[in-house]
């Protein structure tokens, strides 16, 4: 019997409920996201509810367009919902002031990118420590050589991003990511620039960040093979939540 559209709601948002706390860290609710493109209006959400929860494995899965990196950036407080609310640690984003908005960037999220987003005039270990610097904080460098101790890049600080391979450029992204100990990584297509072996291996790394670290990741993600490792797998066409896969 084929499930009616409604019960198909219910179900997807019975799945998105299932987070390993009652107060989920992050929460879209009823999320529409509009842009202007030459002249006209494009949507790239439309009504999406999601919750995850700590220390939680997310992927999201997709076609190029369906809304997988819309969704991190509403998530990690880098835009923001034309109509309904992102939460994130129980805090309305659209309602925080600039100053608000950079401590939260800095403090509870880490962003890792296709393209790792290195400083090629800086050193490794000048990459890593660059947000704490930027925030002023102490213990920048020391705290910069643990997180790369993290990512098993210990002995390669003083060497130039051009001087790596791209698995250990994106080990250096991951590192940078986390040297703020964020509650949130969110990671767009972490292993699209890298050959099979190598994005496992990073994938590999990701899967124990979360489990040693308690930290929470939400990964965009072309590859099912990669979604394959993660707590939950939210399919997304068109802009919406298509399905809901407990792994």
């Amino acid at each position: 019997m084929k499930m009616s559209e409604a019960s198909r709601d219910l179900d997807i948002e019975a799945a998105l409920r299932r987070t390993p706390e009652a107060k989920p860290l992050l929460h879209l609710k009823d999320v529409t996201k509009d842009y202007a493109s030459q002249g006209q209006i494009v949507r790239a959400l439309t009504g999406v509810s999601f919750a995850m929860g700590r220390g939680e494995f997310v992927s999201l899965v997709g076609r190029s367009g369906c809304g997988k990196s819309t969704l991190l950036n509403l998530a990690g407080a880098m835009d923001f919902p034309t109509s309904g609310r992102v939460l994130l640690d129980g805090v309305v984003t659209s309602g925080l002031d600039d100053g608000q908005l950079t401590e939260l960037r800095r403090k509870k999220v880490g962003f890792i990118f296709q393209s790792f987003q290195l400083l090629h005039t800086l050193s490794v270990v000048e990459n890593v420590e660059l947000p704490l610097l930027l925030a002023g904080e102490a213990g920048a460098r020391r705290l910069a050589e643990e997180r790369l101790e993290w990512v098993e890049l210990g002995n390669l600080g003083e060497r130039m991003p051009h001087q790596l391979s791209g698995g250990q450029m994106q080990r250096v992204a991951i590192a940078r990511a986390l040297v703020s100990s964020p509650q949130l990584l969110l990671a767009d297509e972490p292993t699209g620039n890298l050959d099979t072996t190598t994005g496992n291996v990073i994938l590999e790394l990701l899967q124990q960040i979360v489990r040693d670290r308690g930290t929470s990741l939400l990964m965009a993600t072309h590859s099912l093979e990669a979604a394959s490792l993660s707590d939950r797998v939210v399919r997304m066409r068109d802009g919406r939540i298509e399905e809901v896969v407990q792994r």
